[in-house]
């Protein structure tokens, strides 16, 4: 019977050893898995910063190239606005509807309708019913 003590014992020693052995290395790996995930949280919070300053310069591109498509086109329209009706008509009357309605909407009604009334008949109205819309 104490042979029988003593294997238990042993095993019982043996068990704990095992326990301690696991118990130590549960720890280690979740220090391993807590430091990669603050390294991944790092990494994400970069990310988003670099995405947050990507975003800001994208929206300051954006207005910067509207104001400068709006000088352009305000340029455009004061050449327009100096021309004869007829000479604009004729230039507005080779170029594509959209460019052409695009100038015509920035130009005052008055001078649209100088330019209109000196334009083929079909082509004014066409560009009359895009200014419309």
């Amino acid at each position: 019977m104490l042979v029988e003590l003593e294997r238990i014992d042993e095993q019982k020693q043996a068990l704990d050893a095992l326990k301690i052995a696991t118990e130590n290395l549960l720890k280690k790996k979740k220090e391993a898995i807590s430091q990669e995930e603050e390294v991944v949280d790092r990494k994400l919070s970069d990310i988003t910063d670099k995405e947050a300053s990507v975003k800001k310069m994208l929206k300051e591109n954006k207005d910067i190239l509207k104001k400068l498509t709006t000088l352009k086109m305000d340029k455009v329209a004061q050449t327009f606005a100096k021309m004869k009706a007829a000479s604009a008509s004729n230039i507005l009357s080779q170029m594509k509807t959209k460019d052409a309605t695009n100038i015509l909407s920035s130009l005052k009604p008055k001078t649209v309708g100088k330019i209109l009334a000196k334009m083929n008949p079909k082509k004014a109205s066409e560009l009359t019913l895009l200014l419309v819309k």
